[in-house]
Formats: C-alpha cells, sequence, structure tokens
C-alpha cells in the first residue's frame, strides 16, 4: 500500500476512535501505520503498545506535557483577557491536590504557575513537606478547604508562622471562632443560593454559610477571600456567570465591613468531555464572559476588581492520563446476539472506581492495538472482581471494540480521562492490585510506582509473616 493512502486510510480510523480532538481532549492521541494508539508530544512519540509490551497491565500512563500546557494555557488565557479588557485584579490557578495527589501530577503544574489547594491536614502535610524540600519558593499561595480538625489548624498556623501565605477558609462558625487569633489572611466559603444546570446540584449543601448568615456575621478578621462552589461538571457558560455575578454583589456588601477582602474564588466545576459526544463550553468565550462579568458588576457596585482564584481538578489531571487493561476474555450475552461481554485484567470497582460509586463518568474507549481493523464488535466490559456490578454497559447500550480473532487475539483496551480521583478512590477489592504508573516526559518513559505485588497486598491487611 503506498504512502498516500496509508495516510489517508489512517485519518479517517482516527477520525472514527475521535482522536487529534482539541475539543475532546484528544489532540495528542493518534494512529499509526500499524493500528497501534501513540501520543504525540511535539515531535517525540510514544507507541502504547511498546508501553503495553515493556510494563504489562493493569497500567496507568501519565503525560506531564499535556498537564503542563492545560495550565500554562489557562494562566496565559485569564491574564490575556484581564489586559484586553482592563480589569484591575490579578488571576490565580490553584492546583486541586485532592484531584491527584502524586507527586508527579503536582510538581509539573507548580512548574507552570499552579498554587496550591488542601482540603485535608494530610494534603497540607505534602505542601509542608515540599516547602522543607525547597520545591517552590515563599510567593506560592495556598487555600485551605474542607472541615479543620484541630491536626489540620495547628498545621494551617505552622505554615503561616514559617512565612506561606496560607488562606483558611472558614466553613462553619466553629472554625470562625477557632481561627479567630489566626494572625494570617483567612476566607470564608459561602453556600450561594441559586442552582444551575450541572451534574452535582444539591437541594441542600453542609458547606460553608448561607448568604444572608454570613452577611449578618459582618466583620471578620484578616478577611481576604469570599469563595464559593456551585457544582460540578459543569457544560454551560451560564453557569459559572450566574453564579459570579451573584458572588460580586455578596463581595460588595462584605467588603463594607472587610475593606481587605479582595479576592473571588469560583471554585471548581468545569466539564470535562469524558464520553466525546458533544463539544464542551469554549474555554476562551467562558474566561472572557467571566472578566466582563466581573468587571461589569464590580464597576456597577463602585467597588475594586476582585482578584480571581480557580481550583479547577479535573480539567487538569483527567485528561493527561489513560489506564490500559488487557481483554481477558470474549463471552456472549444471553439472547443479545449482536454484544459480547469483554472481560478485563482490572476492574470499575477498583481501578474506575467513579463508573461505579459515584456514578460520575461514562467513559471513552478505545484500543491500543488493532484500531485499523473493520471488524469491530459491540461489547459490554466486565471487570475482574465477583460482583455483578463490575461491570461498563454504557447504560444499556454498548462499546465498539476491535474483534478478537484467531489472527489477532490479544487485544489492549484504553481508557481514556482517568488522571482525577480514580487512584484515590480505588481499592484493593478481591485482594486486586492496584495498577503501575508510567511517565511519559521528553521522549522518556520512566516506570514510576510498581503494580502492587501479592505480598505488598498481603502487609496492608496484616499478613506480614507467619501468625504466631
Amino acid at each position: 500500500m503506498d504512502k498516500n493512502k496509508i495516510k489517508k486510510q489512517t485519518k479517517n480510523w482516527k477520525k472514527f476512535w475521535k482522536l487529534g480532538e482539541d475539543e475532546f481532549n484528544t489532540q495528542y492521541f493518534d494512529i499509526n501505520a500499524n493500528g497501534e494508539l501513540v501520543v504525540k508530544e511535539g515531535y517525540y512519540q510514544y507507541n502504547i503498545m511498546d508501553i503495553v509490551k515493556k510494563y504489562g497491565t493493569t497500567t496507568e500512563v501519565f503525560f506531564p506535557f499535556i498537564l503542563e500546557n492545560r495550565v500554562r494555557d489557562l494562566i496565559e488565557l485569564f491574564n490575556a483577557y484581564i489586559k484586553i479588557l482592563n480589569y484591575k485584579g490579578r488571576f490565580y490557578y490553584h492546583y486541586v491536590m485532592k484531584s491527584n495527589q502524586h507527586r508527579e501530577f503536582v510538581l509539573p503544574a507548580i512548574a507552570e504557575g499552579a498554587h496550591i489547594e488542601v482540603s485535608s491536614a494530610n494534603e497540607l502535610f505534602l505542601v509542608k513537606r515540599m516547602l522543607e524540600q525547597e520545591k517552590f519558593n515563599h510567593k506560592i499561595r495556598v487555600t485551605c478547604n474542607g472541615p479543620k480538625t484541630d491536626q489540620y489548624i495547628n498545621l494551617i498556623e505552622e505554615l503561616r508562622e514559617k512565612g506561606l501565605i496560607i488562606i483558611p477558609i472558614i466553613e462553619n462558625r466553629g472554625e470562625l471562632e477557632r481561627l479567630k487569633k489566626f494572625k494570617g489572611e483567612v476566607g470564608v466559603r459561602v453556600n450561594l443560593d441559586l442552582k444551575v444546570d450541572a451534574h452535582w446540584d444539591k437541594k441542600y449543601n453542609h458547606f460553608g454559610f448561607d448568604e444572608e448568615e454570613l452577611v449578618k456575621i459582618g466583620k471578620i478578621r484578616n478577611l481576604s477571600m469570599l469563595h464559593y462552589h456551585i457544582s460540578t461538571q459543569n457544560e454551560k457558560i451560564e453557569g459559572f456567570v450566574k453564579p459570579l455575578k451573584r458572588a460580586i454583589e455578596l463581595y460588595a456588601k462584605l467588603k463594607e465591613q472587610n475593606p481587605a477582602l479582595d479576592t473571588v474564588n469560583f471554585g471548581g466545576g468545569m466539564a470535562v468531555p469524558y464520553e466525546k459526544k458533544k463539544k464542551m463550553i469554549s474555554v476562551k468565550s467562558l474566561v472572557n464572559q467571566m472578566i466582563k462579568v466581573a468587571k461589569k458588576e464590580s464597576d456597577k457596585l463602585g467597588v475594586k476588581h476582585p482578584n480571581l482564584v480557580c481550583e479547577w481538578g479535573s480539567y487538569f489531571t483527567a485528561p493527561s492520563q489513560i489506564s490500559l487493561f488487557k481483554v481477558l476474555e470474549e463471552k456472549a450475552i444471553g439472547n443479545k446476539t449482536d454484544t459480547k461481554w469483554y472481560f478485563i485484567d482490572g476492574s470499575f470497582i477498583t481501578n474506575l472506581t467513579d463508573t461505579w460509586s459515584v456514578v460520575r463518568h461514562k467513559w471513552h474507549f478505545a484500543a491500543a492495538n488493532h484500531l485499523n481493523t473493520r471488524r469491530l464488535q459491540k461489547v459490554w466490559l466486565a471487570g475482574s472482581t465477583c460482583d455483578a456490578d463490575d461491570r461498563y454497559t454504557a447504560s444499556g447500550n454498548y462499546v465498539l471494540l476491535p474483534k478478537i480473532t484467531e489472527d489477532s487475539p490479544d487485544l489492549y483496551l484504553v481508557v481514556f480521562d482517568t488522571g482525577s480521583y480514580q487512584y484515590t478512590l480505588g481499592n484493593n477489592h478481591c485482594l486486586l492490585s492496584k495498577p503501575a504508573l508510567v511517565v511519559c516526559q521528553n521522549g522518556e518513559v520512566k516506570l514510576s510506582r510498581k503494580r502492587q505485588t501479592p505480598e505488598e497486598l498481603g502487609k496492608i491487611f496484616g499478613w506480614n509473616g507467619e501468625h504466631k
């Protein structure tokens, strides 16, 4: 087959598998002439089948350059519109530790200008360790969300004494009382009295103060930040603009008794196109609208343009990692003659827990090999635990994957956008091992975390040796 024909055919398969498309976060993914999945970092190229052959499965593959590009692009985009629109506040992006706490994720984000957000004392301990190891300078800013235990607050106070700009976000009256004598800046979280059309939209929110209650509190010592989080997997610009407008109104009221208040933190919520079925929000349009609204409302109310803080998590971490599994077996599905079960060597319960417990994600699947075959099979996917719930049926629809044949018996499954939460939400149900982690950067492929061994799993559950 001549080169032009190969190029044309590969291009068609690339579109079929929804690769190389910015709106689906697959712009770095492609197919080579052998029908194998490759990932491109500039002129470097990583063949996923080479990784499978060397490290096996189950394996998570992280691409730091994807995370770095996304962080850098967002910061540059906000700064550009701040300048274009003559907005007087500044923009800060805070990397969300709970999204992925692995140092391989955290340090590249910081290198591109990210500040940090933590949600627990243990996450803040990692910040302390980075500070002691001089991983960043003292200009970095840290926001502290989540319920504040004594251990958490003591660590906040310790790091402030060491010169770190650390801002505890007050969630309730107990924390308000406990932080009365805190000498650094503090923030306060509000539960805005509005709803948006997004996935996480609770009638009752147990985080933060109600608007009316917060206004009645009046003066809060060293208050510098107003924080809110309205939703997650928000797919509409209105879902960001409407709460921001409301928050600016509240910011103006609070500033009357808290003149040092200068920042609005709009939290997380940016959607990720997990299914690759429709385009998400244009980030460029969203940033433009948010800066315009913040300026217009601030000018109307006669208050200083607030600094804006973003705490998007999955938007950055999810697209920067894929998960690899081997298809172990094919099985018929009762009278559903056109669809087969494909059993994988991992688990939706243990490795992709959002599928099963949080029920937040629907995934995009492809194969690492045989991507140029015309012999395709409708499948449901089954994990390797003994549970009937360990499956993925695309809500009763199907996943389309290459057929398993005598000529191509080995098939490897790729799951996209797995860089957020899956490892920490994961578990060892049926004593399955957590996956290996491979990092691809600057043309090099390195094993960062080994797959759990039976001996390591035994120790976790107390099997340290012969029982006496």
